[in-house]
């Protein structure tokens, strides 16, 4: 019985030994990662760029170095100058990931953490060099041209350190103070002389409308005379006629005007003396 038991210890501390010895020859790769191999006896990173799953290793020898290779999101701050010399505070937003066919160059030039070393370095030159090549208006009227030129760029630079830059955009753009007065102050300047040149529209309409309104009135007088020259003064009398029509439909609506005859004639009718009627305004107050 005793002999049963110390086998059955010898089997159960072989397999934890067996165990513990394959489990240090094992390593997972998980989703979004790859790895790269140190051998110590092959010098160093091997050129094999391992895929997700399980794999085996020789424990002391070899040691794996797992990295991820997802899409991940970095802002770029950067303030510098414009063609003017105006200062831009402008911040960038770069969706980057390793070349997973170039690991074994990116871990031996760069490390691990060369996201830290490569992008903001390269993120802050480009800006300077692209921004400086415009003027501070431009910059916000050529926005999409000056953030194409800066993907443009930005992509040939990151090539070079076995980066991939899937997006790059400009998310953040101010001005100093004192060129946003110069904004606001060029923008009133604008709709003063807006206001001006709709004014001396305004003047010109008014004075076109007077030589208009003055020309009818002078041609009224050429064609009054040619008829004054045809008729003599019958033109006149048909006006006062007129007139007097006029005046007398005013005063038939008026209860405080009295119609006195003259001594000579017998009624608004009467015959032509020489004496005209007189008309009265009666105060009813």
């Amino acid at each position: 019985m005793d002999k049963a038991l110390r086998s059955v210890g010898n089997i159960s501390g072989a397999l934890a030994v067996g165990a513990a010895t394959l489990n240090t020859c094992l390593y997972n790769v998980d989703g979004g990662e790859r790895a790269v191999m140190f051998d110590t006896l092959r010098g160093g990173i091997l050129p094999k760029v391992i895929n997700e799953g399980t794999h085996f290793l020789i424990p002391v020898i070899q040691r794996p170095i797992v990295m991820d290779v997802r899409t991940k999101p970095r802002e770029i701050p950067s303030v510098t100058g414009t063609k003017d010399l105006q200062m831009v505070n402008i911040k960038m937003r770069v969706l980057w990931r390793p070349v997973v066919e170039e690991l074994p160059k990116l871990y031996r030039e760069l490390g691990t953490d060369f996201d830290e070393r490569v992008l903001p370095s390269i993120g802050n030159e480009v800006l300077k060099s692209i921004v400086a090549q415009y003027n501070a208006e431009e910059l916000l009227s050529k926005r999409g041209e000056v953030s194409d030129r800066i993907k443009q760029e930005m992509t040939k630079r990151a090539r070079n350190f076995h980066l991939t830059l899937d997006d790059v955009a400009i998310t953040h753009l101010t001005f100093g103070r004192e060129f946003t007065k110069a904004i606001e102050a060029k923008q009133v300047a604008f709709q003063e002389a807006e206001r001006q040149q709709w004014v001396v529209m305004r003047a010109e309409q008014e004075r076109q409308a007077v030589v208009t309104r003055a020309e009818g009135e002078a041609e009224a007088a050429q064609i009054i005379t040619r008829a004054m020259e045809k008729t003599g003064n019958a033109i006149v009398e048909v006006r006062r006629i007129d007139a007097a029509k006029e005046i007398a439909a005013k005063l038939a609506g008026s209860r405080n005007i009295v119609y006195l005859p003259s001594q000579n004639g017998g009624g608004v009718g009467g015959g032509g003396g020489s004496g005209g009627g007189l008309l009265l305004g009666i105060d009813t107050k």
